[in-house]
């Protein structure tokens, strides 16, 4: 308990508390207290906001440190880490203009125009300015002037960029100011808070003094394990009609061991970038000709798209679903019911005009399945109803954010819809997330968080509807056996969703199903069906994504499995390769046996030595190499190397064809 309101308490990283004298800065009162409460702490968290220990600490208060390897933790060292390379940036380019430097979710980056395109041998130099100002332990040091001061500050130092960030704070009244997190986060700064305030707050490291928010390390010494990473082109607020920075990116950790780790993994991610081991394995491509973010799939991107599509229909006949197929365009109207136009035209592809009829290619497919619905009169009897599409969409990504497969402008959706009466919910709920489950099981995806996003501020429909389609969504949960997490008015403003996201094989999260309640388009078409009452009645309408998109999930797959995918799923599941000229035609013999058993085999009956052929397979990721040479042709055998290395020795060929026989279905675990 705090016994005078002039005291607080701090609660300490090991769990002890300590009562401070409110006043003065967080680190001297806890010295004067005679602690060292900030061993293993980098922050405290006092009403809701993280702050710094330069911080003074306020009356009746109760503060919680914030150990300094937590996320919240580690955003403290790294946005600090920030303001040091832009202390070093300037340093060494005393013309520098910044603009906006946040944490971010595995370090940090700033964007600045410098007087010159920044190149790879840089960042060492910078990174070696960086290290001489963190021995100096350099101060962050906190002040707050009113908003004509500072605009005085950035408009004499020809701070242009910040000089908006702070007109546009004062236009809007907004209190305090902080570093935006993103280009649209500077319009948020408008937005939150009360007309009139005029104060913001500065923070100094050695020479270089930065609009921000904080909260900040005490001094610079705290910052030592770092490393720059690269050099990318951002437009300032996300826009391309604005100038293109240079944005240093960047990562820091309170260890270099941890440091070490982490750098270990972002190499193991490089070799593993679906991007590059898409031209490699020759998956994909995207043509400047064509457009960014439409995917060009290559033949064997094809035939494992076409795996996972006939796995994916079969699957879905088998669990009760329909397949329907809608076509790639409707007309104004239809987006016009559905609310497109009205809340996401800034996504749609311009409309087109013919016959006098307005026209939009789709961004999604509900409003089709919703017709197919209303193409008859639905009774109790008929529901529920699954509708299932592999449906193609298109919406228009900014150039800045296209990559890959991941964020493309042409996507072919894993879209069911399920029209179900209320008491059929958490039944329908449940098998959509269970079949959710089977899916990523059988993929290679063992680890999973499911996230529960409850009612926003802004809705629609019935708050009693609501409650139960969030009960239906975590009973679905416990009925899986998963844990799951809350995500306080994170759901959409027409109903809750569930969302799970998995992990692949370095531990990176990555968004795949999503089973979301809508109250709003079932209203907006006025959808109903006949109940035993004989009367009008609305259906619940749910949309279910299992693995979000082909694009995306081939590219989140491809990353998993780094190019080595299991043998059902590889495009080439076995390459003969004859040892020379003489053994050419048993080789062509054996590719032609293991085709006739539904296997996908290649003969290479290129004039190189086998030595290079067999690297060539081992780079093309293929499960299984069959070198054929006088032995093998003698015994109606082959020599068999499995990927990896492992060689199996000299198998006849039908008892290898029984051995990839078995290999060659999906295996759910």
């Amino acid at each position: 308990m705090v016994d005078s309101i002039a005291d607080s308490e701090v609660v300490l990283v090991d769990g002890r508390r300590l009562r401070v004298a409110a006043g003065r800065p967080l680190r001297e009162s806890l010295a004067a207290g005679g602690s060292d409460g900030t061993a293993g702490a980098v922050a405290a968290a006092c009403n809701g906001q993280v702050v710094d220990f330069m911080t003074p600490v306020p009356a009746g208060a109760v503060l919680t440190l914030i150990p300094s390897d937590s996320p919240d933790g580690l955003r403290v060292v790294r946005h600090s880490t920030a303001h040091l390379m832009a202390a070093a940036v300037q340093a060494l380019f005393p013309s520098a203009k910044f603009a906006i430097g946040p944490a971010i979710d595995d370090g940090f980056y700033y964007d600045m125009e410098l007087p010159r395109p920044l190149a790879p041998e840089d960042l060492p130099v910078i990174e070696a300015t960086m290290r001489e100002l963190a021995a100096k332990r350099l101060p962050f040091e906190r002040c707050e002037v009113d908003m004509e001061a500072a605009l005085a500050w950035a408009r004499e130092t020809r701070q242009t960029y910040k000089v908006e960030i702070l007109e546009a704070l004062r236009d809007s009244g907004a209190r305090g100011a902080r570093d935006p997190a993103s280009p649209a986060d500077v319009e948020e700064l408008a937005g939150e808070a009360a007309a009139g305030a005029e104060s913001v707050s500065f923070y100094r490291t050695g020479e270089f003094t930065d609009l921000c928010r904080g909260p900040h390390v005490p001094d610079t010494s705290w910052l030592g394990a770092f490393r720059l990473t690269h050099v990318a082109g951002a437009y300032w607020r996300g826009d391309e009609r604005r100038p293109m920075l240079q944005r240093i990116y960047g990562t820091a950790f309170l260890t270099q061991q941890a440091l070490d780790a982490h750098l270990a993994r972002v190499e193991e991610a490089r070799r593993r970038d679906h991007r590059r081991l898409g031209q490699e394995l020759e998956l994909f491509s995207i043509a400047d000709e064509v457009g960014g973010g439409l995917i060009l799939w290559h033949p064997k991107g094809g035939i494992v798209r076409k795996l996972i599509e006939d796995f994916w229909r079969d699957e879905h006949l088998r669990h009760g679903y329909d397949l329907v197929y809608s076509p790639h365009l409707g007309r104004a109207k239809l987006w016009d019911t559905s609310g497109h136009l009205g809340f996401y035209q800034e996504m749609m592809y311009p409309r087109m005009e013919r016959e006098g009829q307005e026209f939009y290619v789709k961004p999604m497919n509900c409003p089709f399945h919703i017709m197919i619905y209303q193409s008859r009169v639905r009774s109790y009897r008929d529901l529920p109803l699954r509708f299932a599409e592999l449906g193609t969409v298109y919406r228009f990504e900014r150039a800045g954010v296209l990559h890959g497969l991941l964020r493309v402008r042409g996507f072919t959706q894993d879209d069911a819809h399920i029209f179900c009466t209320p008491e059929q919910m958490e039944e329908e709920i449940a098998r959509a997330v269970e079949f959710s489950l089977f899916f990523l099981r059988t993929f290679g995806f063992r680890d999973y968080v499911l996230y529960i996003a409850t009612r926003p501020d802004k809705f629609v429909g019935e708050p009693r509807d609501w409650e139960a389609a969030t009960e239906a969504l975590k009973r679905a949960a416990d009925r899986a056996g998963q844990r799951y997490e809350i995500d306080p008015g994170g759901g959409a403003f027409y109903g809750p969703k569930i969302d799970i996201k998995v992990k692949d094989a370095l531990g990176r999260p990555w968004q795949c199903t999503t089973v979301q309640f809508d109250f709003n388009m079932s209203e907006r078409f006025g959808i109903t069906y006949v109940g035993e009452d004989n009367r009008q009645h609305r259906p619940y309408m749910v949309h279910r994504a299992l693995l979000g998109s082909m694009e995306r999930f081939l590219g989140v797959l491809i990353e998993h499995y780094g190019g080595a995918f299991p043998v059902w799923l590889s495009p080439t599941q076995a390459r003969v390769l004859p040892v020379a000229d003489r053994h050419r035609a048993y080789a062509q013999s054996v590719g032609d046996r293991l085709k006739a058993s539904g296997l996908r085999a290649e003969v290479d009956l290129r004039s190189e030595k086998v030595g290079f052929k067999i690297r060539d397979a081992e780079m093309q990721k293929i499960p299984y190499i069959l070198v054929v040479g006088d032995k093998e042709t003698a015994a109606g055998a082959v020599s068999v190397r499995q990927r990896g290395g492992q060689d199996r020795g000299v198998m006849p060929l039908a008892d290898l064809i029984q051995a990839l026989a078995a290999e060659n279905a999906p295996q759910a675990a």
